[in-house]
């Protein structure tokens, strides 16, 4: 968050358990309020992970004050492991039990092996930060064993020997990306960040192995791989290029030049082929037909192509009015940096009332845009790697202490991950009914206008601060407030939304995560919209 000016209390040494316990007490009313609505083996499953993470996180933040951790964590922040463990075992839950509720056991299946996948990675990074604590903490490794116990009993019993063998490998693939992403990239993330960006990655890179052996003809959508296929593709390419200028400068007319050619080499020899396999269309045809396939649709990408224009020339302006500025340290200020949350609000909203399939391969192609744009910068790549250096470093927060910057794919992905996640199968015959007709729209409600407008009252009329952090009360009022007005507004242009009287159930979401918002020292660009989006499914 913008608001925060000082660094928090784990930097200077200061204790932090007083914003830590709200912050958990927050997520514990999120997997007590999923397991009350599921109930079964798996939402006890959940409950013995959130209290053994809870344990589990204060020895990571102890590692991070000692600067005992194996890498080089985001320092600027407390561990975060409790938030993070609990997203990808609290999607599968529901995701599971909207499955069951249509009848499509595939996707039901699916749920739970999200589910596993998510407590197999947390369990993982809870052992790590036990096994490197010194001395040995011996309580939190029996609470630790016991509910990693009942979890992998359960679980043993749950899966078939195929989906053990999944959860296995993502697992595997978890452990050799953290290995190599986070010696490659210190300071970039937080425990909790990296286990749930990693985690996330490590999954869909499974998903895209165990799909290509075994595509046929008919099986999938199209979009489905077209995403899995950009997301692995494009981390692919930043492993090999960071190994590559490990021995080389990257800074060079020759490296730049070797740069783009092994990108298209890459592109065309290796990602579109296999986009290929499994579409069995021509990749390029195929998404030139998908765009402008409707009349809807060029309209929407005339409407985007000059909204990125208009943000293509407040970052311009900024930069000139910097250029202008006697001080050398200009920054642009919170309301232009929130300006960016009111464009994709505006991109995201038309998006999802008229064309969501269109929104979903755009929000695609735009990431893997951002994601190149910052390997250009990061290894400066001529001849825009300077220029984007200098542009974007106007627009740093206290969370970009790493090599790279993040916070913009943050924002991209907040907005997209509930377009992105919900097996579309699993939303027809109208089971998006009551709250959850606003999961897609999760990342406008909690991003585009709820961080935001915290953001931009609290740093500008916020008085009372939260116990603990520099956020403000007044800034977490207006946010929930300026979110109802949001659904409102919603339910007024969108037609396909009916609420069904569920209202009671919508103002907790947005309280809950409006109150994770004011404590949590993680990415809540990332966080928030996922927790909303868990407990509108619910």
């Amino acid at each position: 968050m913008t608001r925060e000016h000082a660094p928090p209390a784990s930097v200077t040494g200061a204790p932090l358990s007083g914003s830590v316990l709200a912050e958990s007490a927050v997520v514990f009313a999120v997997v007590l309020s999923i397991h009350a609505t599921v109930w079964d083996r798996y939402s006890w499953c959940a409950v013995a992970l959130a209290v053994q993470a809870f344990y589990v996180q204060y020895k990571w933040d102890r590692l991070l004050q000692q600067g005992s951790a194996v890498f080089q964590f985001r320092m600027s922040a407390n561990s975060g492991l409790l938030p993070a463990s609990m997203v990808m075992p609290l999607l599968g839950l529901v995701m599971k039990e909207r499955c069951q509720s249509v009848g499509n056991p595939y996707f039901e299946r699916f749920g739970i092996v999200v589910a596993a996948t998510g407590m197999a990675v947390a369990l993982f990074s809870s052992v790590l930060a036990l096994g490197i604590t010194r001395p040995v903490p011996t309580n939190t490794c029996v609470i630790s064993g016991l509910a990693g116990g009942v979890i992998i009993y359960i679980m043993k019993h749950s899966l078939s020997v195929g989906e053990v063998i999944e959860v296995l490998e993502v697992l595997l693939i978890f452990v050799y990306l953290n290995m190599i992403l986070l010696y490659l990239l210190p300071r970039c993330f937080t425990p909790g960040e990296a286990l749930l960006v990693l985690g996330g990655v490590s999954f869909v890179l499974n998903q895209l192995i165990k799909r290509s052996l075994t595509v046929v003809e008919s099986q999938g959508d199209p979009v489905d791989f077209f995403l899995l296929v950009v997301v692995v593709g494009m981390v692919l390419v930043g492993i090999f290029f960071s190994t590559l200028f490990v021995f080389m400068d990257s800074g060079t007319w020759a490296s730049s030049i070797f740069f783009h050619l092994m990108t298209c080499v890459l592109g065309l020899g290796v990602v579109l082929p296999w986009l290929h396999r499994l579409i069995r269309k021509n990749p390029l045809l195929w998404l030139l037909q998908f765009l402008f396939q409707t009349e809807t649709r060029v309209y929407l990408l005339v409407y985007w192509s000059l909204l990125a224009s208009l943000a293509c020339l407040v970052v311009l302006y900024q930069n000139a009015k910097r250029s202008s500025s006697e001080s050398k340290k200009h920054q642009a200020p919170t309301i232009t940096r929130k300006y960016f949350h009111f464009v994709v609000v505006a991109t995201y909203i038309p998006g999802i009332i008229f064309d969501r399939t269109l929104l979903y391969v755009a929000a695609t192609i735009c990431l893997a845009v951002f994601i190149f744009l910052e390997y250009v910068r990061y290894f400066r790549i001529k001849p825009l790697g300077h220029t984007l250096r200098s542009l974007l470093s106007l627009f740093l927060d206290e969370r970009d202490s790493g090599p790279l910057i993040l916070t913009h794919i943050y924002l991209l992905l907040g907005m997209s991950l509930p377009i992105w996640l919900v097996p579309r199968p699993c939303t027809q015959k109208g089971s998006l009914g009551g709250a959850r007709a606003l999961v897609p729209y999760a990342g406008v409600l909690a991003v585009g206008v709820g961080d935001t407008v915290a953001s931009i009252f609290g740093s500008t009329m916020g008085e009372i601060h939260w116990p603990g952090t520099k956020k403000t009360f007044e800034g977490t009022m207006t946010s929930i407030f300026a979110q109802i007005i949001s659904v409102a507004l919603i339910l007024i242009f969108d037609s396909g939304v009916d609420l069904n009287y569920s209202y009671a159930w919508i103002l907790g979401s947005i309280i809950i995560v409006s109150l994770l918002e004011a404590y949590t020292t993680q990415i809540d660009n990332l966080l928030l919209p996922l927790y909303l989006l868990i407990l509108l499914m619910a």
